[in-house]
């Protein structure tokens, strides 16, 4: 089991590596530039190219089923379900199969109605209640395994 991490904008890599240090997991953190956490043993910081969907696709070409992927993308997280992997993203909503289809229906119309005008984008902002949610669900995941 390895957890890969899209790492450009995740509020919760500290935690990441916390919970793979206590397991002994390896991380592989993809991002667009370098972050701070490629110099941590556990971490296979992997730098991609700008462009769309880069990281997303070296993700999802080197996931493997069994692995844990952290993303708040959800196509990405789609294709990681497909794989057999287990999603959650930074809030600790977990994907599965399941949820997939309703998933992508409503990030779609929110995408349509923000495009049309119709609903302005908004992110509430990430809370520490978030996080604890997060590191359950990651814990959870982990042991289910």
């Amino acid at each position: 089991m390895e957890i890969y991490v899209d790492g450009d904008a995740c509020p919760v890599k500290e935690e990441v590596i916390r919970v793979a240090e206590r397991h002994g997991l390896q991380i592989h953190l993809v991002s667009n530039s370098w972050l701070r956490y490629g110099r941590h043993p556990l971490v296979n910081s992997v730098v991609v190219p700008e462009g769309l969907d880069v990281a997303d696709d070296w993700i999802a070409d080197n996931i493997k089923p069994g692995d844990i992927a952290v993303t708040a993308d959800i196509p990405l997280a789609s294709r990681c379900v497909k794989q057999g992997a287990k999603v959650l993203d930074p809030k600790g909503k977990i994907f599965t199969e399941e949820s997939m289809g309703m998933t992508l229906a409503v990030r779609d119309l929110m995408t349509n109605l923000r495009e049309s005008g119709e609903i302005r984008s908004y992110s509430p902002a990430f809370t520490k209640q978030d996080r604890s949610r997060f590191l359950s669900a990651l814990d959870q995941i982990i042991h289910k395994k």
